[in-house]
């Protein structure tokens, strides 16, 4: 049975199918929230732990409203009419003493929940004085084996928030009003640590500034909160310092890599900030920012100069028509605001602008976050990134960096980096804390995970439409039903993808409105536009790239299909992370892969692995099998590298027939080509016949002259 049209007609379901059953549709990440969003629930020692939902009064699973993610627009607001949003606002936790945890029950519950603290570096005064190589080798590795675990206090219920660690209570108010009861597991590990660490970390020095703090946890695991509400606190009380100036002034930047995830924590940190005085804005390429210019030392031009006057009188005639230009526009205003969230380079763009002998700095920002620090840190953004560290100059700058894959190189050079800026800066040093949340580089253990071999191109197309219009024969896994997501290595395949594709839903089921391509050549109107309707439900297949693969937060996605092989583990994880949010069950990842794509398959196949043992899956439920990962071949180094840069050579535009997504066979593909060929040479002929006619009338008329 076609699923589309059973929701164009809107007929009864059949609760004998499993396709429609009353319990997968419970199970789908669309149907609703989850009472506890915690991933691990682990026995440690025989025992298992209560489940901090019971203990808190959590309501059960089973009375949580489900949300038709196709429902009329009626019934939806009916839903959301009786859901707690629409209630009185709660009242703020009554502040509590709370019992401090000992160190074997700090252990056993982080174990419980898989949570590893570790205390990477000190940033003792090794680095004082300049050492010789052979010396800064050795306290390199008089470093590694400083780091140890750690069992700090952890966070078991949000209530704590307002009773342990002290935060405002407008905070605490609206934490409660969005719905926050229990921490997960990146919240239970980090906030305490964040909030208050001399209470986390008791018997630890150097605490009282705070910790430079790197956290890799799983997609969909609440990291954004994690790093917002510690933000807030932290400008709150300092507003409320009776001797801190009254003046608002740029305290937190938050840089993230692409538009849609600035906007989405811009979102998050609105709701979370309603009534405090904190202001977060998303940058813009004509915001203005209060900032220092320092001027930039260059004596060896200044020496010229007063060698060659003549030339020195040319450029300062140049700088003075250019600063006339600029003072013709009219000036913007400065935004004043708190917290400010921005790509690399839109607010690297800002500190170069101005005069080209100074730059300008950010000596007011205290907390430096930077979401998805792992692509932020890569090549491609490492020079801007590292720009804008540089320039918040701050002595107290505390330095946070979250991702949900994290590679040891980018470990390596965030403590490297950190040594640097611990040498320019006087007094103690702050300690520099991870925080890894479950297994690294694994996808999460809550979505069911599918390789579909299809041969070639054409073999994918049909897989894709056999996902759109599946059969009640198909016995092959946990149905996709829409909404979901099919992520395309370039622009031009998600393009052309969505062309042959935008006709397959029926007309009475909405037609070509239910398919949307995203990606990085539309206008931003355009993006936000197509944004907004498939957050409301309007669009049920959006075809992307890579630019909606990281931290962007779609609640209702059901499933995710890699049309292209991911070009490497990471990719992988953050793809299949945009289903199973917040611990919702039922989200399914398809990946289909062809004869060119089998010297890479074993990346992905092998984060499959472990991702399923990780979830305790043994027997049928798996899907990749021993077998598969041997019969694999073994991808090599460059490949891996060629792969991530550049994905599969062969599907790159300018390729040929292979980076073409069409359900014609060759054969009609040239009989068409061969038929334009055709009429385009009959025009030219007859194009060239008149040519040549008039020509040869124009030469009789010359020799009868």
């Amino acid at each position: 049975m076609d699923i589309l049209k059973v929701l164009s007609r809107g007929t009864k379901k059949n609760p004998k199918r499993h396709l429609f059953g009353q319990d997968a549709e419970a199970q789908l990440p669309s149907a609703g929230t989850k009472a506890n969003p915690q991933l691990y629930h682990d026995e440690v020692r025989g025992l298992k732990r209560k489940r901090v939902g019971e203990e808190a009064g959590a309501p059960a699973a089973a009375q949580l409203p489900l949300v038709d993610f196709f429902a009329p627009k009626d019934a939806k607001a009916a839903v959301e009419e009786g859901s707690p949003a629409h209630k009185e606002r709660a009242a703020s936790p009554v502040p509590a003493p709370t019992r401090r945890l000992s160190e074997e029950e700090c252990r056993q519950l982080l174990r419980s929940h898989r949570l590893k603290v570790t205390l990477m570096s000190k940033h003792d005064d090794h680095s004082k004085v300049k050492k010789s190589k052979k010396k800064q080798r050795a306290i390199l590795e008089e470093t590694k084996n400083e780091k140890k675990q750690l069992f700090p206090q952890p966070l078991e219920s949000f209530s704590e928030l307002r009773a342990t660690f002290g935060i405002p209570r407008r905070l605490a108010e609206n934490l409660v009003h969005q719905g926050y009861r229990i921490p997960t597991e990146v919240q239970m590990g980090s906030m305490p640590l964040l909030l208050r660490p001399e209470l986390a970390l008791a018997g630890q020095d150097n605490l009282d500034k705070g910790v430079d703090f790197l956290a890799v946890a799983p997609t969909g695991s609440g990291k954004t909160i994690s790093f917002l509400i510690p933000a807030v606190n932290n400008i709150s009380k300092r507003r409320a310092d009776e001797n801190a100036p009254r003046i608002r002034e740029l305290e937190a930047v938050v840089v993230a890599p692409t538009r849609e995830l600035v906007h989405q924590i811009v979102n998050e940190g609105g709701k979370l900030v309603r009534g405090t005085g904190v202001k977060i804005v998303a940058m813009k390429k004509r915001t203005q920012l209060a900032a220092e210019q320092q001027v930039l030392a260059n004596d060896s031009s200044e020496d010229e100069d007063d060698e060659d006057g003549d030339d020195g009188g040319e450029d300062d005639s140049d700088a003075d028509g250019e600063a006339r230009q600029r003072s013709r526009q009219p000036p913007q205003q400065e935004t004043k605001t708190d917290i400010l969230v921005t790509t690399p380079l839109l607010l690297l763009n800002f500190l170069k602008s101005g005069a080209s002998e100074a730059r300008k700095t950010l000596p007011t920002v205290r907390d430096l976050i930077l979401d998805e620090a792992d692509v932020l840190l890569d090549p491609l953004f490492r020079e801007e990134v590292l720009s804008l560290w540089a320039a918040c100059t701050n002595e107290d700058l505390r330095v946070s960096f979250w991702s949900a894959t994290m590679g040891s190189n980018i470990e390596s050079l965030v403590s490297e980096k950190l040594n640097e800026r611990a040498r320019r800066t006087a007094g103690a040093r702050r300690p520099f804390v991870r925080l890894v949340v479950g297994l690294k580089d694994t996808a999460v253990p809550n979505v069911t995970h599918k390789l579909t071999y299809t041969a070639s191109e054409q073999g994918k197309l049909l897989a894709l439409r056999q996902l759109l219009h599946p059969t009640g024969s198909d016995e092959s896994g946990p149905p996709l039903r829409p909404p979901f997501l099919v992520f395309t290595q370039t622009i031009d395949r998600a393009v052309a993808l969505h062309e042959e594709l935008k006709y397959d839903i029926p007309l009475e089921a909405g037609g070509p409105s239910r398919i949307a391509a995203l990606h990085s050549a539309l206008a931003n109107s355009a993006r936000s536009a197509i944004m907004r309707k498939f957050r409301a439900g309007d669009i049920w297949v959006l075809i992307t790239t890579d630019v909606l693969a990281r931290g962007v937060d779609f609640a209702g996605v059901n499933g995710v299909v890699n049309f292209d092989v991911p070009g490497s583990a990471a990719a992988y994880i953050h793809r299949a992370g945009r289903t199973g949010r917040a611990g919702r069950e039922g989200g399914v990842a398809v990946t289909f892969y062809t004869k060119e794509d089998i010297p890479f398959v074993k990346t992905v196949a092998n984060v499959i692995a472990v991702s399923e043992k990780q979830a305790g899956k043994t027997g049928d439920e798996v899907s990749v099998h021993k077998w598969l990962l041997d019969a694999l071949p073994r991808v090599a180094k460059a490949d891996r590298k060629k792969l991530r840069e550049r994905g599969v050579e062969s599907r790159r535009s300018g390729s040929g027939s292979k980076a073409k997504i069409t359900s014609k066979s060759g054969y009609d593909r040239r009989k068409e080509n061969n038929k334009r060929a055709a009429i385009a040479a009959n025009k030219r002929r007859k194009v060239e016949g008149s040519e040549e006619g008039s020509g040869a009338e124009d030469e009789w008329a010359g020799l009868e002259d």
